[in-house]
């Protein structure tokens, strides 16, 4: 894997002009394994203008380094980072601008360092961004995972089951089914606990009556899947009908916009657009989407925000989509994303649905199939 490794540090050095750097220290785990291929809990690699690199990991991953890194120059050190900056090729070195990753460097750590070195923001993400088919080919069997993990959980969706039950059951078909883990802790929202989009599972049984929400995934050599359903138990009351019917349409209408080249805020709109059209725009309050990957929350972020465009978003929930989604604006080919629209009405319950796929030339690629008719059980 060393080829692939060296392709992605050549991307990533191709880069550093542009933040006015010589090199990047990258010191976020899921960052460095993804450079290196080294998974380890203390580890950090340098990144120099011209690709050539440094890692540096403690005893307890020197051994693994030396094997998957035989590539780069690799230091055995405690301090992973502080190794690197005094490096012949470090800031301290003489080599010039050494920039950190300011989305994952704490304040402590920045100052313990010198606090004087340029803050590169989602350099290495926006590398990771764009998949190559191999990895789009570990996500694509974690979305398998998770399809069939929903299709055996059905029939444990009974009156009296409880949501905590539920939430085992779908962790327990992925382990069955191959995943590594869970992609997340998965949400099982029961009746009115449905309004509240990241409800964690309670004690609560199920009801005759109830809308279920399932927001879950496999995890699949590292590559998280990321699907949601809402089902019904029981004969749907009109409301409750009508609010999947909307819901569903507008995921359809998301879908149907994520093509490659199209804004990530028209993307979100396409959706958005047509719930509040029906009279429910308070009731959906976060972006419409978000790449995944490596990690389950990845760049580029759908929502109503232009990249760009100051100030924080109006909507409360989109708090957690950062500053960063403003370096993104429009979709690539091969750029795995999850549409997921819902609606949630406090006190009494609430819908979303979202499935992951991939941005294509030719039109985006889905990667969870489960069927998005309602089903009543």
């Amino acid at each position: 894997m060393t080829a692939l490794h060296a392709r992605r540090r050549e991307d990533l050095a191709a880069l550093l002009p542009a933040h006015e750097a010589d090199a990047i220290l990258v010191t976020h785990a899921v960052n460095v394994y993804y450079l290196t291929g080294l998974a380890s809990s203390n580890a950090a690699v340098l990144v120099r203008a011209d690709a050539s690199a440094a890692l540096a990991t403690d005893s307890r991953y020197i051994g693994a380094a030396r094997n998957v890194c035989a590539d780069i120059e690799v230091i055995e050190e405690r301090d992973v980072a502080g190794a690197l900056l005094a490096g012949p090729g470090g800031g301290s070195g003489g080599a010039g601008r050494t920039g950190v990753e300011a989305d994952h460097m704490s304040v402590a750590a920045y100052f313990r360092l010198g606090g004087d070195l340029p803050r590169l923001s989602q350099a290495v993400e926006s590398v990771r961004m764009v998949k190559d088919e191999d990895e789009i080919a570990l996500l694509r069997t974690a979305c398998e995972i998770t399809d069939r993990a929903f299709e055996a959980v059905l029939p444990e969706l009974r009156p009296g089951t409880t949501e905590k039950e539920i939430a085992r059951a779908l962790e327990r078909h992925m382990a069955a089914l191959g995943a590594d883990a869970p992609a997340f802790e998965a949400i099982v929202a029961s009746g009115p606990n449905g309004a509240v989009p990241h409800h964690a599972p309670s004690d609560r049984p199920l009801e005759r009556g109830d809308l279920v929400t399932m927001d879950f995934g496999a995890r699949h050599l590292g590559y998280h899947a990321d699907m949601t359903r809402t089902v019904a138990i029981g004969e749907p009351a009109g409301w409750q009908r009508e609010l999947y019917d909307l819901v569903r349409a507008a995921q359809g209408a998301g879908l149907a916009a994520a093509r490659t080249g199209t804004a990530t805020h028209e993307v979100d709109a396409a959706a958005r657009d047509l719930i509040a059209g029906a009279g429910y725009g308070e009731f959906f309050k976060h972006g419409l989407g978000h790449g995944v990957g490596l990690e389950i929350h990845e760049v580029p972020f759908l929502s109503p925000r232009k990249p760009g465009r100051p100030g924080r978003p109006e909507l409360s929930e989109l708090s957690e989509q950062p500053e960063r989604d403003r370096e993104h604006a429009r979709l690539e080919d091969r750029v795995p994303i999850t549409v997921e629209p819902g609606v949630y009405l406090p006190g009494r319950g609430g819908v979303r649905i979202e499935d992951t796929l991939v941005a294509r030339d030719g039109g985006p690629e889905l990667l969870t199939r489960t069927t998005k008719e309602l089903l009543v059980l």
